[in-house]
């Protein structure tokens, strides 16, 4: 096996952006706007992403590149030169700090209502490190799986990630998390998410995941990762890859479905032998693989790319899910294709695959109401609009019922929408927004 396959993980952090940024042949003056962007966006990446996936030659426009490192104009200019002036003065760490808490404030933090609508309670007591948007899945953040492999620059979750404890959603408590579930008979799917859930050893992924499978009414465990992309080795030469699989091979000998939801954001990320071997490790313990990403401008806002993605992945056994349209949080404004332009780069990449790639949903915008997925432009009585419905919604009443926004051009997100034909959205009647609460 080639040295990417047995080499042990290597982590590098902000403390080893200016070195690593002298690959991509950025001056002095560029590194020190990177690095100011780095202290309010959280920076991580290994030695399989930098040595493995990021053409060099290419740098910074490579698109995998762009994925993972900080980029001087993520930020408004403005909030990059005060804190690149404090960098540069060696402020000390409190003054930075408060300076980019500052900046974060800025940028939506936790969108769609995570923290207001999203958030379970038993009794009248929040539950922490959960949430239940949707009738029949409950999302969990096991706190030792708040970190990743390495971090997306486009990350909608990047809040988890900057050591604020009043952003970050993590729970150790497994018993709440079946008791709570064992109250809502509607609950069928439990999502761990993060961060990364695989970023856990076997060892502390059994602690979460042995006391669902005792919970007759669910269906499905789903596990969101981007672990096949960033370090596929998790599955093939860790140490506990073999137990990680049959920890696997346990769910589905309990009758639970395991469904794998893989982040991959570029063709290059599949592109690996390792890649292939550790999906055909996941499949053969009767584990699915349904894949998702963001679709980002710069990064993947090709046609080509998504269609040779879902090629690729269903030739590997894997299922092609969503495209989601890039989340209203951080650096949206940098990295958002509008609407109109998400949904030709969608049509095109599915008219071009055959019917079994066509599982694919989207273009997806996961917001307040639900995932609300753009089906086309038309025309309508002289009114060019967009042609919209919701594939899971707060509301299961709303779910693929079709409406209608005035036609905009520069619109990247939901609330940038118009109603056509009426005076408001169907989800805009307040039933929608209720907590859900035990």
């Amino acid at each position: 096996m080639n040295q990417a396959g047995t080499r042990r993980f290597r982590a590098y952090t902000s403390k080893h952006l200016d070195e690593l940024l002298l690959r991509a042949g950025l001056s002095e003056e560029e590194r020190l706007k990177v690095r100011a962007v780095a202290t309010v966006l959280p920076f991580r990446t290994n030695a399989y992403v930098v040595d493995e996936l990021i053409d060099w030659s290419a740098a910074p426009d490579d698109p995998i590149y762009r994925l993972v490192f900080p980029l001087a104009d993520m930020l408004p200019a403005a909030d990059v030169a005060r804190l690149a002036d404090l960098l540069k003065a060696e402020a000390p760490t409190a003054e930075l700090n408060a300076e980019a808490n500052k900046v974060r404030a800025q940028l939506n933090p936790h969108p769609a209502g995570q923290m207001e609508l999203n958030v379970p309670r038993i009794g009248r007591e929040p539950v922490p490190g959960m949430q239940h948007k949707y009738p029949e899945t409950v999302l969990f953040f096991p706190k030792q799986g708040q970190t990743c492999h390495a971090y997306c620059t486009y990350c909608f979750r990047w809040a988890q990630f900057v050591g604020d404890a009043d952003l970050k959603f993590a729970s150790d408590d497994i018993d709440q998390l079946v008791a709570y579930v064992r109250q809502h008979p509607e609950v069928t799917s439990v999502l761990l998410t993060g961060g990364d859930p695989m970023i856990m050893g076997e060892s502390v992924l059994k602690r979460y995941i042995e006391p669902l499978l005792e919970v007759e009414q669910l269906e499905s465990i789903r596990i969101g990762t981007k672990s096949l992309a960033y370090w596929p080795q998790r599955f093939t030469t860790d140490p506990d890859a073999d137990d990680t699989l049959r920890l696997f091979e346990q769910v589905v000998a309990a009758g639970k479905n395991l469904a794998f939801m893989a982040h991959f954001s570029h063709l290059r990320e599949l592109d690996s032998p390792l890649v292939e071997s550790a999906v055909e490790r996941i499949l053969g313990t009767g584990a699915t693989i349904r894949t998702q990403a963001p679709l980002i401008r710069s990064i993947n806002d090709d046609p080509a790319i998504w269609s040779g993605m879902w090629k690729r992945q269903l030739r590997m056994g894997m299922i092609p899910y969503y495209m989601f349209v890039e989340r209203d949080t951080g650096p949206q404004d940098y990295f958002a294709v509008p609407l109109a332009d998400a949904y030709e780069v969608f049509r095109e990449a599915y008219a071009s695959v055959s019917g079994l790639c066509r599982t694919v949903r989207g273009p997806s915008m996961s917001a307040t109401p639900g995932k609300v997925c753009v089906d086309g432009v038309t025309e309508i009585a002289g009114q060019k609009v967009f042609v919209l419905h919701l594939i899971q919604a707060r509301d299961p009443s709303l779910v693929g019922r079709p409406f209608f926004a005035q036609y905009d051009p520069q619109a990247v997100w939901l609330t940038d929408l118009r109603p056509a034909f009426a005076d408001r959205f169907p989800f805009e009647t307040g039933v929608a927004t209720a907590r859900l609460s035990a």
